[in-house]
């Protein structure tokens, strides 16, 4: 018995199991699986509806598919996929695609406006599969998902019909062997030639998951035409953040249009940052830490408007940049700074935060509690500033302070 396996697999870090991830369109998907053998419809994307036409010179088959290129699914329940049969309804679905702010399930009700759209040969088909590898959790290991209902959510089939639903769980140093790669051909319900092709496919998509230090690697449908091929219709591919570092073509990849513009401000400068819908701000390093401040100014009463983790060892620019990304959100009517010098040192944090003050000018409480390598150094530099600042002793002290000045303001 033979098992796949890569060199990356090797590496696999518990941090891939915290859903940090960079999502790919599916165009971008797609030009990944072909690299690793598994056919994929010829398609080419567009951004305005006036290059369709010299777009889709080489496009053969007398039907199109386009699709709206978002980071969602459910994209034609939302009116985003269109099939068209000449080349002026190509031009006129793409437009209308285009101009679309697409609402499905996964975007919420104020949806993601449509910038690209994927135009592809349609396909003829016989039956749709669905076919997965993803993270277990419970397990720490890959695991490929397969079931004979696809083309529809998978949540759906899980809850209609879970014995529809087959698994694989792989071992993530030994690889997935040759046998596993047929049983799940043979849980498609392949056999003859289509078993060989299916193991395959199977092979080298997991070589594609691990290759590129995936989370998730979905399509649905996986299509069996009416030629006997087996085809990847729809592709969706999730890439761990945490292993950006030795992908960087992948990360050039990353599109910023869809989400938080802070969010991508601060990726660029090496933060986390994730916007919440509270009215206090929170800078705080560590993400454990992070995550206990905004407990605790929940636990007295008042919402966090966003996770800001500027890591443990932030120069004076990076707490500026962290300040400013705070301070976009005009939602933010107090801010809390919750800092334990370990290897970030308190002074550090003193001065990015005197130097953020002048620079974006706070007109909102300003609550600081720092604790740890040189704290002293810290208070003395804050007191000396002139800045009007709330010093806290502690975090129930800081939460309790925070809170009261936000409601104080009202």
């Amino acid at each position: 018995m033979v098992s796949i396996k890569t060199e990356n697999q090797i590496g696999f870090s518990i941090l891939s199991f915290l859903g940090v991830q960079l999502k790919l369109y599916e165009y971008q998907a797609k030009e990944i699986l072909r690299k690793y053998n598994i056919k994929v419809p010829h398609g080419v994307v567009v951004t305005d509806a006036e290059t369709v036409r010299e777009s889709c010179g080489d496009i053969g088959r007398k039907k199109c598919v386009i699709k709206a290129q978002v980071h969602a699914g459910g994209r034609g329940k939302g009116g985003g996929v269109k099939i068209a049969t000449t080349l002026e309804e190509v031009k006129r679905y793409a437009s209308e695609i285009l101009a679309l702010t697409l609402v499905t399930a996964q975007t919420g009700s104020k949806g993601i406006k449509v910038n690209k759209v994927l135009i592809e040969d349609a396909v003829e088909i016989k039956k749709e599969l669905y076919l997965a590898i993803s993270i277990d959790r419970s397990s720490s290991a890959p695991v490929i998902i397969c079931s004979t209902e696809g083309g529809v959510e998978i949540e759906e089939v899980s809850s209609k019909s879970p014995e529809k639903i087959a698994k694989e769980r792989v071992d993530p140093v030994m690889g997935m062997y040759d046998f596993q790669a047929r049983n799940i051909a043979k849980k498609l319900g392949m056999t003859g030639k289509l078993m060989i092709a299916a193991s395959q496919l199977i092979a080298n998509l997991y070589r594609a998951f691990i290759g590129n230090d995936c989370s998730l690697l979905e399509i649905n449908p996986l299509v069996l035409t009416q030629e006997g091929e087996i085809v990847a219709l729809d592709v969706k591919m999730d890439i761990d953040d945490n292993a950006l570092f030795r992908h960087k073509e992948l990360l050039a990849m990353r599109d910023f249009s869809e989400g938080d513009v802070n969010e991508g401000k601060a990726i660029a400068s090496g933060l986390s940052y994730i916007g919440l819908d509270g009215n206090i701000g929170c800078l705080v390093n560590g993400a454990g830490l992070a995550m206990a401040t905004m407990d605790i100014i929940k636990f007295y009463g008042g919402m966090p408007a966003n996770f800001l983790d500027v890591g443990g060892d932030a120069p004076v620019e990076k707490v500026t940049t962290a300040f400013e990304l705070i301070f976009v959100d005009q939602k933010v009517k107090g801010v809390l700074v919750n800092i334990f010098g370990g290897i970030m040192k308190c002074d550090i944090v003193a001065q990015g935060i005197i130097q953020a003050v002048k620079k974006v000018g706070i007109h909102v409480p300003l609550v600081v509690r720092l604790e740890g390598t040189n704290v002293q150094i810290a208070k003395t530099i804050l007191d000396n500033s002139g800045l009007d600042m709330i010093v806290a002793e502690s975090m129930k002290d800081a939460a309790e302070k925070i809170v009261q000045a936000v409601n104080d303001t009202r």
